[in-house]
């Protein structure tokens, strides 16, 4: 069968287990990059690691797969958009890592209500 989009595989990082395959062009609707968060069958998952596989077609490589490798998470309670993208915690602080995975050095498992090391930009 020939598909415009490749193979989406998902792997869930601690058990090596394959949660799901897909084909982007059909349930994907965004290109889910590290540190974006994925939902499968009501599940919130966070994508650590996006890597794409190729296949020589003729002479030419083509994209042939896309393997993500998430963990079960939940989307976190204080984000922030910055230039775009949603990071967690409040990005007015100094010590906001402007991640979509780390908070921040000081305080990581946050919350960033009421922390003592804050300091405003």
């Amino acid at each position: 069968m020939d598909r415009k989009s490749p193979r989406t595989e998902i792997i869930l990082s601690q058990s090596r287990a394959v949660l799901s395959h897909q084909y982007s062009d059909q349930y994907l609707d965004w290109n889910p990059q590290p540190g974006g968060y994925l939902e499968i069958e009501g599940q919130t998952y966070l994508v650590l690691e996006r890597k794409h596989r190729y296949m020589l077609k003729a002479g030419r490589y083509e994209l042939h797969q896309i393997v993500m490798h998430v963990q079960k998470s939940q989307m976190p309670a204080e984000r922030s958009l910055l230039d775009g993208a949603w990071v967690i915690g409040d990005v007015s602080c100094f010590y906001n890592a402007r991640s979509e995975i780390l908070r921040c050095a000081i305080n990581p498992s946050g919350p960033c209500a009421r922390c003592r090391h804050y300091q405003k930009i």
